[in-house]
């Protein structure tokens, strides 16, 4: 689809009075963010490390405690879209970062990408491995709503970018002469 379709069917939905324009605008943005022709990468469960301590009062539904505010929520379409945390994330060892290290693991297309995040100083860190690790040639792009950093992984597929504004990420694997895969939008606030 195109963005002049997008606009267009806007356009029409809107009947006789014209698209504001700050409607448009947000509905461009948004249709910036898709990857077309990219491969989604379902979450896959991540079972506690050996030794690692459970808490009875984790809630299995959505893998928080009860009144815990904090995290990473993950939602299935675009940053803002309607969706409930999963259990496919960890929290991690304290080690005085802002918040605890959150890891989540995708999966699709013969990859796993494994994501660790956590904010620090009120900017988002985002670490990850993919593996089996691609290739020389494959890079990774760490994506917000408003900002993009795009890096080579090492030879063993692992990745890094920091100074990114809390919120909404998603990671996508590039990978030549196969489609990309990409992860859901991941919500980390502070």
């Amino acid at each position: 689809m195109r963005e002049e379709y997008l606009l267009a069917a806007l356009r029409m939905g809107a009947g006789a009075d014209p698209v504001p324009e700050g409607v448009s605008a947000a509905a461009r943005a948004v249709f910036r963010l898709r990857v077309p022709g990219g491969v989604p990468a379902g979450p896959v469960d991540l079972a506690a490390p050996p030794g690692a301590r459970s808490s009875p009062a984790t809630d299995a539904s959505s893998g928080t405690s009860p009144g815990d505010s904090s995290g990473t929520d993950a939602a299935a379409g675009e940053p803002g879209a309607a969706g409930a945390g999963d259990e496919s994330w960890r929290p991690g060892a304290g080690d005085g970062r802002d918040n605890p290290a959150h890891v989540r693991r995708f999966s699709a297309a013969g990859l796993v990408i494994d994501l660790e995040t956590t904010i620090t100083g009120g900017r988002m860190e985002v670490a990850g491995q993919v593996s089996p690790a691609p290739g020389p040639d494959a890079r990774i792009e760490v994506r917000t709503p408003h900002v993009g950093k795009v890096r080579a992984l090492s030879e063993t597929g692992h990745f890094a970018v920091t100074g990114l504004p809390p919120g909404w990420v998603s990671v996508v694997c590039h990978r030549p002469g196969r489609p990309p895969v990409f992860t859901r939008w991941l919500r980390v606030r502070p």
